[in-house]
C-alpha cells in the first residue's frame, strides 16, 4: 500500500493541477469573450464619438452661419431704420416747407382779395361820384350797361386773273 499511495497523491496532485488549469482555461475563455465584447462597445462608442463629433462640428458651422446672418441682418436693419429716419426727416422738412408754401400762398390770397374788395369800393365810389356829377350837370351817362358793337370790315379780296393754261409760258430761245 506504500507504493500506491505516492502514487495517489501525484495522481491527485496531478488531477488537482488539471482542475486549477482547467479553471484558469475558462476563466481566460471568459475573460477574452468579455474583452471582445469591451471592444465590441468601445468600438461602438468611438463611432457614435465620431458621429457626435461631426454632428457638433456641423453644428457650430452652421450656428456660425446663422451668427453672420443675424449679424447682416441686423446691419441691414439698422441702416434700413437709419434711412427711415432720414426719410421721415425728409418727409417732415418737405411737409413743413409745403404748409409754409400753402400759408404764403393763402396770405397773398387774402391780400389780393383785399385788393379786390379796396378796388370794388374804389369803383363804387367813383361811380357814385360820377353819377352825382351827372346829375349835378343833368348829363346822359356815358355808360348805361349797353354796348354797342360795330361790325368788322372784311378786308376786300384781291381778284386774281384766271391765267389759262398755254397762255404765258416762258421761251427759252
Amino acid at each position: 500500500m506504500a507504493p500506491s499511495v505516492p502514487r495517489t497523491r501525484a495522481a491527485a496532485a496531478l488531477r488537482m493541477k488539471q482542475i486549477a488549469l482547467d479553471n484558469q482555461d475558462r476563466t481566460i475563455r471568459r475573460l477574452r469573450a468579455q474583452l471582445a465584447t469591451e471592444r465590441r462597445g468601445l468600438a461602438a462608442t468611438k463611432k457614435e464619438l465620431e458621429e457626435t463629433r461631426v454632428a457638433l462640428e456641423a453644428s457650430h458651422k452652421a450656428i456660425a452661419g446663422l451668427t453672420e446672418i443675424g449679424l447682416s441682418m441686423s446691419k441691414k436693419i439698422e441702416k434700413m431704420n437709419v434711412k427711415k429716419q432720414v426719410t421721415k426727416a425728409n418727409h417732415v422738412e418737405c411737409h413743413q416747407k409745403f404748409q409754409a408754401r400753402i400759408h404764403e400762398a393763402e396770405d397773398s390770397m387774402q391780400a389780393q382779395h383785399l385788393i379786390i374788395e379796396a378796388l370794388v369800393d374804389e369803383k363804387d365810389s367813383l361811380l357814385q361820384t360820377i353819377h352825382g356829377l351827372q346829375e349835378a350837370n343833368n348829363a346822359p351817362a356815358p355808360f348805361d350797361g349797353d354796348w354797342e358793337e360795330e361790325p368788322e370790315e372784311e378786308p376786300a379780296e384781291e381778284e386774281i386773273e384766271d391765267i389759262p393754261l398755254g397762255e404765258g409760258e416762258i421761251d427759252d430761245e
